[in-house]
């Protein structure tokens, strides 16, 4: 029955996910390759924001087009463009003239594809799927992702030694034409506005390009608690931003290259496990409650990795940590879900994918100056605080960056006891009603399967 009700999702799900592991191959290659040629973690750090920030720059762009256009459409023109912007990476490598500012650029094209692509997907997905299957259906897409960060890392470091990184990023552009068969032959149902946002649409229709793409936030504005819902988006993905940037360099501080690729293989194969609970359960009794017990743990976990220098306590609490991130992640798409009218959507889901990746870009670049500049020289042999915290939790290479992970674990602790005492968060699911409507056709899945198997 459920496989009945979720199988067009499941076939662009799947199709999403090979795409999404390619990218991730030539990510984490990409990652390594800046690393060695430059060795900072600057220069690290900036290539991640290059990877993010644009995406911030065309949602609220992108936002208004999941509403306006064709969500199908989008998700394939956008695909394919950062497709493009991947196969010139390749085809300069192996002529001999990639430069790191030709990474910087074709990497930030691509976060813009992204950008148009993450919003129209995740408005999508309360089209493909019954209100029911929400929690399983943003589980696989959490799922999805851990796949990815477990296989790509050692996939790559293995990679890199046999087809090099043009090589790789040949196999990213495969995956993406892959993923491209579902979208082109999948036809998503179409927005249906309910009867009592007509005049909403109408007034829609009527204000300029700028009114609309400022209406998921006046939307959201009008709902504090799913205002607040969004804080917890800068919460785990600042979490996640730290942890990525500061990962690779301090495992690298005392482990080979292959030995890094499985230990991030194995620390993001919590995101794998974590997604795949949620799917087969489904959903959860309160999915806000479930935001504040995460996240509450994901502060103890990686307060927990920096702790000292061992490779196995930084791997475990690592694990612990991104097992932790599906749980948070598919609880707040779902509450947006439930709480938003589809046809303002893509602007709220833009907004929060704008949020969401802003907060990883201060991450990725907070964490990477500070690791540089403050942290791991405060924590030398002759740092100033050898003689202090040294004491405690060590000294020398990567000690820094561990007390940066103590630092912002204990944030996220403060952060989330704090957000639990406003009511309107708290309360957000018994306060705001469903918006889902319930009569999407299952005549469309049909026809659409009907195509598929037509086709094939």
């Amino acid at each position: 029955m459920i496989l009945r009700e979720m199988r067009l999702f499941i076939l662009i799900w799947f199709g999403q996910i090979v795409s999404v592991t390619g990218s991730g191959l030539t990510n984490f290659a990409l990652n390594i390759w800046v690393y060695q040629k430059t060795g900072s973690v600057t220069q690290f750090a900036l290539l991640v924001v290059c990877n993010t920030l644009p995406f911030v720059f065309i949602s609220p762009v992108a936002g208004v087009l999941a509403d306006r256009l064709s969500r199908r459409w989008l998700m394939i023109i956008s695909d394919f463009c950062a497709g493009l912007c991947t196969l010139s990476m390749a085809l300069l490598y192996t002529s001999g003239r990639l430069e790191i500012w030709h990474i910087f650029l074709a990497t930030a094209v691509s976060s813009a594809c992204l950008g148009i692509q993450w919003p129209t997907y995740n408005a999508s997905t309360t089209l493909l799927v019954p209100e029911q299957h929400l929690g399983r259906a943003n589980g696989m897409n959490q799922l999805a992702d851990g796949f990815a960060r477990l296989v790509a890392p050692i996939l790559a470091a293995i990679l890199l030694g046999i087809i090099h990184l043009e090589g790789i990023i040949f196999i990213d552009f495969a995956t993406m034409l892959f993923a491209q068969i579902f979208l082109l032959v999948l036809s998503f149902p179409e927005v249906k506005a309910p009867a009592i946002d007509t005049q909403l649409a109408k007034e829609s229709k009527k204000a300029s390009f700028l009114q609309e793409a400022l209406e998921g936030f006046t939307y959201l504005h009008q709902r504090p608690g799913l205002l607040g819902v969004l804080l917890f988006v800068v919460i785990i993905n600042f979490l996640v931003g730290v942890f990525d940037v500061v990962a690779i360099p301090l495992a690298l501080s005392f482990a080979s290259l292959v030995i890094v690729g499985t230990i991030f293989s194995f620390t993001c194969s919590g995101i794998v496990l974590g997604g795949a609970a949620i799917t087969i359960w489904g959903r959860w009794q309160s999915y806000i409650n479930t935001i504040f017990v995460s996240t509450l743990f994901a502060g103890v976990f990686i307060l927990g990795a920096g702790l000292r220098p061992s490779l196995y306590l930084f791997s475990v609490f690592g694990f612990l940590f991104f097992l932790t991130v599906p749980a948070v992640n598919s609880s707040i798409l779902a509450i947006l879900q439930k709480k938003v009218t589809p046809n303002v959507q893509g602007r709220v889901f833009a907004l929060q994918g704008a949020i969401a990746t802003t907060s990883l870009s201060l991450g990725y670049a907070i964490g990477g100056f500070l690791a540089d500049r403050v942290f791991e020289p405060l924590m030398t042999p002759s740092g100033l605080l050898a003689d202090s915290i040294g004491q405690i939790i060590g000294i020398g290479a990567g000690r820094g960056m561990g007390l940066l992970l103590i630092i912002v674990g204990f944030l996220a602790i403060l952060l989330t006891s704090t957000a639990y005492l406003y009511p309107r968060l708290r309360l957000v699911e018994e306060e705001l009603p469903d918006v889902i409507p319930g009569d999407t056709p299952d005549t469309t899945s049909e026809l659409a399967i009907n195509q598929l198997s037509g086709a094939a």
